[in-house]
């Protein structure tokens, strides 16, 4: 039996898988990599609610060992195992590693072969976890949207990335996004100005109370993001009677098209996996996307994604396990540090 391990860490906290690569029982949760990959078995999973502190210098590495080590030693202990039993492979994914991680890269590859024996590690940017847990190993791109927005393509020689550059400098067509073009179409029927919907209006007082006071709700948050995305789903309520909503929907679609375009490989048959939570609202924004990804990707297929992040970090974790890593490594985005010697 070879255990793996796979981390994802994000804005709303650590959340960590073991997974074992040997054959899985009949009926127990299992997930493929397709070409030859291996099989893992989700053993167990726990989660932190704090998430991994960031700092000047980047994605704190004590802070994620304080939390990582012992939610280690909490799975190996559910499993009936012990340190002699410790991952051989693990696969940490970040949100933040491209540009944050140097830390992380820096001092994690000896603090877990320390800590834990471990020899085969990964560090990946979340968008490459969501892209294993979405596709796999295979050719294709994948939009993760939630309160951002990320597209990332391989033809697994490469990777390509658009946006994922933040509320203020992009993630457009992400739940942020969204909610902002929803509170400004509300602050416009307030002032009586073009572009203004009553709707959106009496949902954003419904939510945060007088219109007048919006600044003083918004401005001073230091989770902006959140606050701004929280509203998204109101956007999509109103979409169906309020053309305004509509049409941020219809332009959210656009945006994320235009996203997916810019990273998808053009080979016949390539597929676009959407994932993350902005695609929960439905059809108000699934129908006008699929439409624009069809017309601007008429050879590739749109599907839905197979897992989350924390399902693609044990994928990469199970191949790095077995020596059948196919997606390509990339010093910022996908990390693999040289094999110690055993």
């Amino acid at each position: 039996m070879s255990r793996v391990l796979g981390v994802d860490s994000g804005g709303s906290g650590l959340r960590v898988a073991l997974g074992s690569t040997d054959d899985a029982p009949t009926g127990a949760p299992t997930d493929a990599s397709v070409g030859g990959g291996p099989v893992v078995r989700t053993i167990g999973t726990t989660v932190s609610t704090e998430p991994v502190r960031t700092g000047p210098s980047g994605i704190d590495p004590d802070h994620l060992l304080k939390q990582l080590l012992p939610a280690v030693q909490t799975l190996l202990a559910r499993a009936g195992a012990d340190t002699a039993d410790a991952p051989v492979a693990v696969v940490i994914g970040a949100a933040g590693m491209a540009t944050l991680g140097d830390g992380l890269r820096a001092e994690l590859p000896a603090a877990l072969e320390s800590a834990l024996g471990v020899r085969r590690l990964a560090l990946a940017a979340d968008a490459v976890t969501a892209y294993a847990g979405a596709l796999g190993q295979r050719p294709g791109a994948v939009v993760a949207a939630g309160t951002g927005m990320i597209a990332l393509g391989t033809d697994l020689t490469g990777w390509q990335r658009a946006d994922g550059w933040g509320h203020l400098l992009g993630d457009c067509g992400g739940g942020a996004w969204i909610g902002r073009a929803g509170l400004e179409s509300a602050m416009r029927a307030y002032d009586g100005r073009r572009g203004g919907s009553a709707a959106l209006l009496s949902r954003m007082e419904a939510v945060f109370g007088p219109a007048s006071e919006m600044p003083g709700a918004v401005y001073p948050r230091t989770d902006r993001p959140a606050v701004l995305a929280s509203f998204a789903p109101e956007v999509a309520r109103c979409a169906a009677h309020d053309p305004v909503a509509a049409e941020i929907l219809d332009e959210a679609a656009r945006q994320i098209a235009d996203a997916a375009v810019a990273v998808c490989p053009q080979a016949e048959g390539c597929e676009v996996a959407l994932t993350g939570g902005v695609f929960k609202m439905g059809d108000p924004l699934l129908v006008p996307l699929r439409a624009e990804l069809a017309e601007r990707l008429p050879r590739a297929r749109t599907v839905s994604a197979e897992g989350d992040p924390l399902a693609g970090a044990l994928r990469i974790a199970a191949a790095l396990a077995t020596g059948s890593l196919r997606l390509p490594c990339d010093g910022r985005l996908l990390s693999v540090p040289t094999e110690r010697d055993e």
